[in-house]
């Protein structure tokens, strides 16, 4: 079902809002995505209480370090049973594999569900101006995908992409190798600091397997009728 791809982004500060959503959407999406402003208010208490709920995590922590810190923080994290974690990609192929090692480890050491490892490639805020002013000369085009083959090689389970680059990755890497897309807005709302976006129904039929949507939802007044007409777009995609 389309709902099971849809991850409602909690960029919130209490617990109480984290209940309040969860309650109000697990029936309703597939996953939530608990990011760096969530986590740092409330720690692992916040996975916790999501999932003691019946929910779902993605954990987006977008984990960058050398490779043995980085495995270890992938071991604390897979103990939390969360379903998705993240690294970046820009962190470089061994501290990719060491952290997909380590998850597999440890689930398996703890007796419990593996939690699928994704790589950021580009921030879906990122521009390919933004990237000459870092001081890449590649487009975003070509780096994420170069990032996504590099990922895959390392052994993780796909990437975070913009919808934009999810065909691209699709053709080079395979459709076992999953896309999870920010960025994704419905039609008439606002894109807010995102620069490469797309609506919810051209994502999947670009390819995109998970779609990450926060504000639209949050901020609507009806936040159940909105999470209902973005999966009918996901589901008129993939017809």
């Amino acid at each position: 079902m389309s709902q099971e791809k849809l991850i409602v982004a909690l960029d919130v500060d209490t617990l109480e809002e984290v209940e309040y959503w969860v309650h109000l959407l697990k029936d309703h999406v597939g996953m939530f995505k608990v990011g760096m402003q969530l986590y740092n208010s409330l720690g692992r208490d916040v996975v916790h209480r999501i999932k003691g709920l019946g929910g779902h995590v993605f954990l987006d922590l977008k984990l960058h370090d050398i490779p043995n810190t980085v495995a270890q923080a992938t071991r604390v994290l897979t103990s939390l049973e969360v379903d998705l974690l993240n690294v970046h990609a820009s962190g470089g192929f061994n501290m990719m594999r060491m952290a997909a090692e380590a998850a597999r480890q440890e689930a398996a050491r703890l007796q419990i569900p593996r939690p699928l490892v994704i790589a950021v490639t580009v921030l879906t805020s990122l521009s390919d101006e933004d990237l000459r002013e870092i001081g890449y000369a590649e487009t975003t085009d070509n780096m994420v995908v170069r990032l996504a083959k590099l990922a895959q090689k390392a052994g993780l389970d796909g990437v975070v992409c913009s919808p934009h680059e999810a065909s691209m990755i699709r053709e080079v890497c395979g459709p076992a190798f999953i896309s999870v897309t920010p960025g994704v807005r419905p039609a008439m709302s606002d894109v807010g600091d995102q620069k490469r976006v797309m609506t919810p129904s051209r994502a999947m039929a670009a390819g995109s397997q998970y779609l990450v949507v926060g504000r639209p939802i949050l901020q609507a007044k009806n936040p159940v009728e909105v999470v209902k007409s973005i999966v009918k777009e996901m589901e008129e995609a993939q017809c």
